[in-house]
């Protein structure tokens, strides 16, 4: 099972994705989660895109396009991957093509930009064991205080209002032609689904039309074969 998983930032793409991995037993690719590695390695390339992703504008497509690359050669991924925050641009899935990676289902999560705005701003983080907070949804005991370690939260760079905007200004531009290139080009692949809501109802979503897809896929190719 190969998967592209689509959103702006905010989506609720992280959630989903976990659930998705644990249910199919793959992996999760995350470009993000990947250079937050290297960035806190502070390696060539994490010093590098630092500054880029604290503005909320897009890595240079050939690092993170190496990453990747790198990643799906691993062993983990031989029976199946979702990708999570990749392909971002219509050159990015035109790669995936040419390597010869083929998708089974791309989803997206569709949410407005106000609600995007009003969940990541509110989102604070304990640095040292990534325990996430909500000043509406999850708030901690006490304000801006981790509930286990009494110790400041933050808030990240890329989780402020203005970055916020900005990083969804560049998803506009730059992704949302990928999402109508992926429904002109691939339709019976090609899964939509609300991102307001339970959790839970969003994941029945997904795998309801998930199951629809992979049975045409599957009926396919059984006529294919006859």
């Amino acid at each position: 099972m190969q998967l592209i998983l689509l959103g702006a930032p905010g989506a609720g793409k992280g959630t989903q994705a976990e659930f998705i991995c644990k249910q199919f037993g793959i992996p999760k690719i995350s470009t993000g989660d990947m250079l937050r590695v290297e960035i806190a390695a502070r390696t060539p390339i994490g010093q590098k895109v630092q500054g880029i992703m604290a503005e909320g504008k897009l890595v240079p497509e050939e690092i993170v396009n190496s990453l990747l690359m790198a990643r799906l050669k691993l062993p983990d991924c031989k029976k199946g991957f979702l990708l999570d925050g990749y392909p971002r641009t219509i050159s990015q899935a035109e790669l995936l093509e040419t390597n010869g990676i083929l998708i089974d289902a791309i989803i997206e999560i569709y949410i407005s930009d106000e609600d995007i705005i009003k969940r990541l701003s509110g989102r604070r983080i304990h640095p040292q064991s990534g325990r996430t907070y909500h000043i509406i949804y999850q708030p901690p005991k006490n304000p801006e205080i981790d509930d286990i370690t009494q110790e400041p939260l933050i808030q990240r760079e890329d989780d402020k209002e203005e970055t916020v905007r900005m990083r969804l200004q560049v998803y506009h531009q730059q992704t949302e032609p990928l999402i109508a290139w992926y429904q002109k080009r691939s339709p019976n692949k090609y899964i939509q689904v609300e991102g307001e809501g339970a959790v839970n109802s969003i994941c029945d979503q997904i795998m309801q039309k998930l199951g629809s897809v992979m049975e045409k896929r599957d009926g396919d190719r059984h006529i294919n074969q006859g």
